[in-house]
Order: structure tokens, then sequence, then C-alpha cells
């Protein structure tokens, strides 16, 4: 379970020094810090369950989602995520993983994402659609189709047949609202004609 320091304060009100008290559940290893001000009781806690409380409004997204959907073949050992903090960007290494928060467009945060409540906690996780357009809002823009399939299959390695699987529809709505150059394109990509039905000529 994971708990803010306010919290472990009321839960050892009766001792004389609750303080004291939680530095000794740590040094007895009943405690583990996270981060300043938040710790969590069970050291084997998966890190993704942890995510959105490391850093509120926040959800796992990027290549994270991208790995464990089998969109991109490489194993993402950092817990990838967004915030709708503008200008946003940081790493943060705890004992339970290492978590990179990038900022995407408050506008689109809460689309394309769902909350999920496993063994007592509730964090947030972006779609493979949204996923893949939050990472390509964060990517230097391209200038063309070409330019924009090389980035797709060749640089991000994005699974070819997998990426023909996504729901077409959620990324025709998703694109737009990000205001970006590759998201224009992967627009036009995907709006080409047979696109999805006739992956082949795609």
């Amino acid at each position: 379970m994971i708990y803010t320091t306010k919290e472990l304060l009321l839960k050892f009100k009766d001792y004389k020094n609750p303080n004291m008290k939680i530095n000794t559940e740590v040094k007895n290893s009943r405690l583990f810090p996270i981060i300043r001000g938040l710790y969590e009781d069970n050291k084997n806690v998966n890190g993704y369950l942890l995510t959105c409380y490391i850093k509120q409004n926040s959800y796992l997204s990027f290549e994270y989602v991208l790995s464990s959907s089998g969109l991109i073949p490489e194993r993402v050992y950092t817990y990838t995520a967004a915030t709708a903090l503008k200008n946003h960007s940081s790493v943060i290494k705890t004992p339970f993983g290492n978590y990179h928060y990038q900022d995407i467009p408050a506008k689109v945060f809460m689309y394309g994402i769902k909350a999920i409540t496993e063994n007592g906690y509730t964090y947030l996780i972006a779609s493979p659609e949204k996923a893949l357009c939050d990472l390509l809002y964060k990517k230097k823009p391209v200038n063309s189709l070409k330019e924009l399939k090389q980035l797709l299959f060749e640089d991000l390695r994005i699974d070819y047949d997998n990426f023909f699987k996504l729901n077409k529809d959620d990324l025709i709505y998703l694109c737009p609202l990000y205001n970006r150059k590759n998201l224009n394109f992967l627009l036009k990509f995907i709006g080409g004609k047979n696109a999805f039905s006739n992956n082949a000529n795609a």
C-alpha cells in the first residue's frame, strides 16, 4: 500500500514521535521510500502501479505502452508517462524503477486513456493509438509522408502488421487535436485510400 507522509503521521499519531516511528519503519524495511513524501509498504509492488502516485495528473504512454501492446519489439524498462504540465520533462529514479514524464497538450490529456484498478492501486494508461500519437508529438517534425513512414517503421520500428490493426477511427479523432506536423502526416497517411484495408499499398 502506498502512503504519503501526512497519512503516516496520522497513522502513527499515538506515538510520542511519529516522524521517528516512520524512520524506524524504514530502517526495519517495513516502509520503502519512493520519493520525498511518498512511501510503499510492499517492496515487490509492480512499478507501473506507482506511476500516477509519483506524479499526479499523469498516465502511462509512449514507448512503455507501445512495447506492452506489441507495436515495438523492444522491451521498455523505463515507465514512460505523459503529463499535462507545460514544457515538462523529468526522469525520476526510485527503488521501484525509473519514470520518465513528458508533457503533452493539456487539451488532449483526457482522450484515449482509461483508469485501471489493480490490487488496490489505480493508474491511468493510454490506448496504443493515444500512445503512438503522444510519441509522434514529441518527435522531431517530418516533412513528408515518406519521412513519416521512415520514422514509424524504421526509426521507431513499429510492427507493420500491428500498426494496421490500430483503431483507425480513434487515430482520425486524435491526430488533429495535437496541432503538429507529425500527426497531420499520420492523419493523411491513414486517411489515404485503402490505407488500412490494403496495407500492402501503404
